[in-house]
Order: structure tokens, then C-alpha cells, then sequence
């Protein structure tokens, strides 16, 4: 199905000097892949009920709370639990795997970071997410594909190479590492505990960890086509505007981890930065933390 006359227009992926072009897709390359076996669509929203209400046809969803997440430890589920998971959804070894949801991508680049925890590599961000899908008109479907069992095998998680912990974070401040805030600035100045339009809730206290920088995370997606920014415009805010290279050290943090897996992917997947972490306990955790200093 052709997309709307009148959706924006955008670069191609490959003429926008990332890193690793490979790891996005246009919606276009989806919608010529929407009957391919080796490719599985997995919608992953912030909305846990957008998926009912219509999704991309054959696309299966994973929830970032049901799926994810131990429901008893702060954490996420086992390898068994996981590979379970993925073949549920008919996932083998050589399925590509390619993500999509609602708020630019956000909780879709969550799951990517959660999966790459887990050594799946063949991952890949339908660029635009959601709204770039509703805006250029394409098809959407309420029915749920079924799929033969798949064969993937996971054969644990690691999580020392993209993910840090509270102990990380003391010994990242100590060595005056970049650290890197992607909330809102209100939230950042500890003028709130959530983000704006949501309740305020999730910390007993309100600021930043000290030394971090403060880009939201929305700041590298162009707000009229929801697609990522070229390089070079990513570029002048991260590099530029901070000063980060990407060959240092950095931790990345937000809320709960879902909206500085955003920026994860766009430092790793888009830049090319050799070493950046995720901080998914976040402000909820370090907000709450006994003795952990914060600055406003």
C-alpha cells in the first residue's frame, strides 16, 4: 500500500551517516516485508491496549510489564522465561526481529535493549514507530497472527556490557564520568517526579544525579515525521552542544529506564559510541535511595 500524498517526506536511512544503518528500517521496507516468514514485527507500547485496537498486520506484541519483568524482583525474567517468550512467537535463530510502538518509539527501543540483554542480535527499530505507520495511512488489522512454535535458543543474559546498576552509577560519578539525563528539564530541576501531562509520582525526591547532563530524550526524533534525526544534527547535540566522544563511558538514565533506552539506541545504534550504559532503575531508584546524593 502506497502512503499518503501528503505525509512529510523524509531522508532515506542510508544517506543519513549513521553508525549502523542497518539496525533501522523504513516503513516502507516493512510494508514489503509484511508476508515474510523470517521477519517478525513486534509491537511494544507505552499503551498496553493500543495493540488491541489495531496494530501492523502479523505484528505480535510484547508488554513491557506482562513479558518483560519478574512480576516479584525489580528485574527481568529468565533466560527459560525469555527464549519461552520469543518462541511463542515463532522466533528462530535467523528471525529478524523489528520493533515499532507508540511515543516515537520509546518503549519499542526499550525492547530492543532488553533483547540485546539477552545476546538476540538481529534487531532492527521500524523508524517512525506508530505514528509515522498512522500518518502515511498504511494498514493496520485487530487480528492476532498465530504462529508455529519457533526454535530460538537463549542461552542467558548479560548484563555488564550496555546495562548499569546503583554501585556503577557511585563509581561513575566518583570518576567524573558522563552521566546523561533524558527527562524533561522539569524533571531534571526536580520541579517534578514524573514527566509533564503525567501524575507525579515514583520518587520520594525531585532532581538529578549529580554531574549529569540533561537531553531529553525526544530531542532526536524530528517532531513532524517522528523519525530519527540525520547524524549530523545528532551530532551537534550530543557531541557539540555536551561534548560527549564517543569513545567515552556513559550512563544513560530517565524514570524506569524506558525513555534513556531511546537514547541508548540513538548514542549505540546511530553514533556509533563504543561504551554507553543503561541506568534502568533510574530516578525511581536513585530518587529513593538512602544517602545517594542528587543536585537540583
Amino acid at each position: 500500500m502506497e502512503k499518503k500524498p501528503n505525509a512529510p517526506e523524509v531522508t532515506p536511512i542510508e544517506e543519513r551517516g549513521y553508525a549502523r544503518p542497518d539496525s533501522l528500517v523504513s516503513t516502507e521496507w516493512v510494508a514489503a516485508h509484511l508476508d515474510d516468514p523470517k521477519v517478525r514485527l513486534v509491537e511494544s507500547d507505552e499503551d498496553v491496549l493500543l495493540y488491541e485496537i489495531g496494530h501492523i498486520p502479523g505484528a505480535v506484541k510484547i508488554d513491557w510489564v506482562a513479558d518483560l519483568n519478574d512480576p516479584v524482583t525489580r528485574d527481568y525474567i529468565d533466560a527459560a522465561r525469555f527464549e519461552k517468550l520469543l518462541r511463542s512467537h515463532g522466533i528462530d535463530d535467523d528471525t529478524t526481529i523489528v520493533f515499532y510502538g507508540d511515543n516515537n518509539n520509546w518503549w519499542a527501543a526499550y525492547a530492543f535493549w532488553v533483547f540485546r540483554l539477552f545476546g538476540v542480535e538481529n534487531l532492527k527499530l521500524m523508524d517512525g514507530g506508530r505514528a509515522r505507520w498512522e500518518q502515511e495511512g498504511r494498514p493496520m488489522t485487530t487480528e492476532v497472527p498465530y504462529y508455529p512454535e519457533g526454535s530460538i535458543r537463549i542461552e542467558g543474559r548479560d548484563d555488564e556490557a550496555i546495562r548499569a546498576f546503583r554501585d556503577d552509577v557511585f563509581a561513575h560519578i566518583a570518576a567524573g564520568l558522563p552521566l546523561v539525563d533524558v527527562r524533561s528539564p522539569e524533571e531534571y530541576r526536580g520541579e517534578r517526579l514524573h514527566m509533564p501531562a503525567y501524575p507525579n509520582e515514583g520518587a520520594l525526591r525531585g532532581g538529578h544525579i549529580p554531574g549529569a547532563r540533561n537531553v531529553p530524550w525526544a530531542r532526536a526524533v524530528d517532531p513532524e515525521t517522528h523519525t530519527f534525526r540525520p547524524a549530523d544534527e545528532l551530532r551537534r547535540i550530543y557531541e557539540v552542544e555536551q561534548g560527549l566522544r564517543r569513545d567515552d563511558d556513559v550512563v544513560v538514565y530517565c524514570r524506569i529506564g524506558e525513555r534513556s533506552s531511546h537514547t541508548w539506541f540513538v548514542l549505540t545504534e546511530l553514533l556509533g559510541f563504543e561504551r554507553v550504559r543503561n541506568y534502568d532503575g533510574s530516578w525511581t531508584e536513585w530518587g529513593n535511595l538512602v544517602r545517594a546524593p542528587i543536585e537540583r
